[in-house]
């Protein structure tokens, strides 16, 4: 099988992976539509975001597709595997185009939880797996139709109305050794009234320059619903990560997503939250940690479409070096959509001269009675905390260090245990330049050993809301 260029993606190619995974025919014509818009696209279609965008700097005649199944599991995942497998715990492992194994263990399995490669998935129950795949918009964005024309690899997780998953369904995606990049398509199905928490770790081999992980996830999460969801991207320097994320909350359900981002030269994320029915909730925590010139784009969108529904994105940004964060977020409350709550914050802190940092937070409000806002702030460490803490015996890194602490503790208490654990060591792990994995249990005890505290974000958000 050919090995081939992103800018030579055809016709021919997205006709090839279908035919190959003998996909119907629906499925066929969509990846060809969706190809017409990825040749027709800007990188941007907001023009007030292209003046902004890195994405540039994925360079389609250096990112490598390639339709064999690579061979073999990188060093970067495979003793996480292992580790998952010892311990027992519900998992999905991709390497590039191939899964290479799925484990549906203790409550899960009791549950009636299933995992499947995303062809298998399509085969054996299309009625489900179709509406996900057809539910996003492929023309409102160049990578979004990119990932629905080319996806060679990807899983399902459905969760059955009323199932409690118990402990976290991990996904685990590693690109693969060899230089070839790869295109997923997740997809996670919660039934009304269910349970599931999902932990997504992204890896990437030594040596991945260039390399590029671009997902689609879409989440379904039906009324009454519980859904958890956990990105920890912890690619090497070089390495490109590009991820479109929709989650379509019915009525009294609620979504909790968290975001770490840490590695990769450029990590681009457009996400999306469809509050569709009465009640829908969903609340954002996203954290991204830049050094060098590695470069965060992160775009996050509310859309209220039935009323008494709640949203709250919060992102915020730690950059060293000449790295750059780009946060672009949009409320969005349309009319039928009254007694809804939307609160969304950018917030970066900059601990070089030649870090930099923008936000472009908007709203778009359509009928009355609601409360909606949005906050963004930029600055530098602050000199005179630093020179406080250094008058009280520490060093500058370790006033730094103290200072990023504290910028982050509002938003780490929003985060059960295991979460604010693994955001901590790989928040050190970042500062000491040490290699980005999720440690060992018995190695993230002292991180979740530390005494719970209260924090009321409460007044400072209702200082802010401008629509009552």
């Amino acid at each position: 099988m050919a090995r081939l260029a992103l800018s030579s993606v055809s016709t021919e190619h997205v006709d090839g992976v279908s035919s190959s995974r003998r996909e119907p025919g629906w499925l066929a014509a969509l990846r060809r539509s969706a190809l017409a818009a990825y040749k027709s696209l800007p990188l941007e279609t907001s023009s007030l975001y292209a003046h902004y965008t890195d994405a540039k700097r994925m360079d389609p005649e250096t990112v490598v597709l390639d339709t064999a199944e690579p061979s073999g599991v990188p060093a970067a995942a495979r003793a996480r595997l292992a580790e998952l497998e010892s311990a027992g715990t519900p998992y999905a492992a991709l390497v590039g185009s191939r899964v290479e194994a799925i484990r549906v263990t203790g409550a899960a399995e009791a549950a009636g939880v299933r995992v499947a490669p995303i062809g298998e998935a399509i085969s054996s129950c299309e009625g489900t797996v179709r509406p996900a795949l057809e539910s996003v918009d492929h023309a409102e964005d160049r990578f979004t139709a990119l990932n629905t024309a080319a996806f060679d690899s990807g899983v399902v997780v459905h969760v059955p109305a009323g199932a409690d998953a118990g402990g976290p369904i991990h996904l685990v995606s590693c690109l693969p050794e060899g230089g070839s990049s790869s295109i997923a398509r997740n997809v996670i199905i919660a039934g009304e009234s269910s349970r599931a928490t999902v932990v997504q770790e992204l890896y990437s081999p030594d040596g991945a320059d260039g390399q590029a992980h671009m997902e689609l996830l879409t989440s379904s999460v039906g009324a009454g619903a519980r859904l958890d969801v956990t990105t920890l991207q912890m690619m090497g320097a070089g390495a490109l990560n590009f991820s479109t994320r929709r989650a379509r909350i019915e009525r009294d359900a609620t979504v909790n997503w968290y975001l770490g981002l840490f590695g990769t030269a450029l990590s681009r994320y457009r996400i999306d939250y469809d509050l569709v029915g009465q009640g829908a909730s969903v609340s954002d925590s996203e954290v991204a940690f830049g050094s060098g010139e590695q470069s965060f784009d992160i775009q996050a969108c509310i859309n209220h479409d039935a009323p008494s529904t709640e949203g709250r994105v919060t992102e915020k940004s730690i950059l060293r070096g000449k790295s750059r964060s780009l946060f672009k977020g949009m409320i969005r409350i349309r009319e039928g959509a009254s007694k809804s709550s939307s609160y969304l914050s950018g917030r970066s802190i900059l601990l070089d001269p030649d870090a930099k940092s923008d936000s472009i937070p908007g709203l778009e409000i359509a009928t009355n009675d609601v409360k909606a806002t949005h906050s963004a702030s930029v600055a530098q460490i602050d000199e005179e905390q630093l020179f406080y803490l250094q008058a009280r015996c520490m060093s500058r890194a370790e006033a730094e260090r103290t200072i990023v602490e504290g910028f982050l503790e509002p938003l780490s208490r929003k985060m059960s245990y295991e979460v604010r654990a693994w955001i901590a060591s790989l928040v050190e792990s970042k500062w000491d330049g040490r290699e980005l994995k999720i440690n060992s249990d018995e190695e993230l005890r002292k991180f979740i050993e530390v005494e719970e505290t209260r924090y009321n974000e409460n007044a400072e958000i209702e200082q802010h809301y401008k629509y009552r």
